[in-house]
């Protein structure tokens, strides 16, 4: 469950992440952020995808996610928020990322977090522990850039 619901979690991160670096007048710092996001989450995704083949188990469904049709739970963005993130420009579409990426980040770690705490699989522990410290270094390199722009 861990795998299938972290899947399409991420999946949205590197969308995210595309939406920002298509844009021309980004914070440089907010650019370098989203390339590390996108080559931290692509392998993960791809990890995961594995376990999910090896166990047997259905790979997530990232079909119709792709612009937020998930809800606020675990930080995944609405279609609405995926609109307002492809449409706002320069400063704002920084902040906007920044502001929505840590709500995003902080989701997952909560879904890591549950797993570390109650997994039973000892990869699917150790990705989770990974996606905690990459997300929570990421969240405060995030909110440090927030305060700066």
């Amino acid at each position: 469950m861990f795998a299938q619901m972290m899947v399409p979690h991420h999946v949205q991160a590197v969308e995210m992440s595309d939406l920002i670096l298509a844009k021309d007048d980004i914070d440089p710092r907010v650019v370098t952020l989203a390339e590390e996001i996108k080559a931290a989450q692509q392998p993960e995704i791809d990890t995961l995808n594995t376990m999910l083949e090896t166990w047997g188990m259905p790979q997530a469904a990232t079909d119709g996610m792709s612009m937020g049709h998930g809800s606020h739970m675990d930080g995944m963005m609405t279609e609405e928020d995926m609109q307002a993130l492809e449409a706002a420009t320069g400063p704002d579409a920084s902040r906007l990322f920044l502001e929505q990426m840590i709500v995003h980040h902080e989701g997952a770690v909560e879904m890591a977090q549950a797993q570390v705490d109650s997994g039973v699989n000892p990869d699917a522990v150790a990705m989770a522990q990974a996606i905690i410290d990459t997300q929570n270094s990421e969240i405060e390199t995030m909110r440090d850039i927030l305060l700066r722009l």
